[in-house]
């Protein structure tokens, strides 16, 4: 499993996103499935709206529907630990999409993330102790 940010998701899907050709390179070098959150798969899909329109959010769709990516649905009891993140990553600041992210991480026990927020991710702490390892990787 490779947690997966809304960087990635809408560089793989439009072309003229500057990373989009080291986020389709990267593809076949990560381990596991795609994974993702609501907040990011929001964001995603916003960005999305606001490059491509209809026809852009409608690829990062099919990428969900075919499989290729997951959406973990977190509960009201992961609400409080991501309110604690981003209140303590607030000179960031953090958002809520990358706080969903690491309280999954911290859930799941997972390091891997696939982002183009280096600089947040290199941050970030799972537990407070352990670091990211960020895909693609530089």
């Amino acid at each position: 499993m490779i947690l997966t940010d809304a960087g990635p998701l809408v560089a793989l899907v439009d072309k003229g996103e500057p990373d989009h050709d080291v986020c389709v390179a990267c593809l076949p070098t990560l381990t596991g499935p795609m994974v993702t959150t609501w907040p990011a798969f929001t964001e995603a899909m916003y960005l999305l709206g606001e490059a491509g329109g209809w026809r852009a959010q409608e690829t990062l769709w099919s990428i969900l529907q075919q499989g290729d990516l997951e959406i973990v649905v977190q509960s009201s009891d992961d609400y409080e630990r991501m309110r604690v993140l981003m209140q303590k990553y607030r000179d960031l600041p953090m958002d809520l999409a990358d706080a969903s992210l690491v309280r999954l991480a911290e859930e799941r026990r997972v390091r891997d993330v696939f982002t183009l927020d280096e600089r947040d991710f290199r941050i970030y702490r799972i537990h407070g102790r352990q670091s990211f390892r960020l895909w693609p990787a530089k």
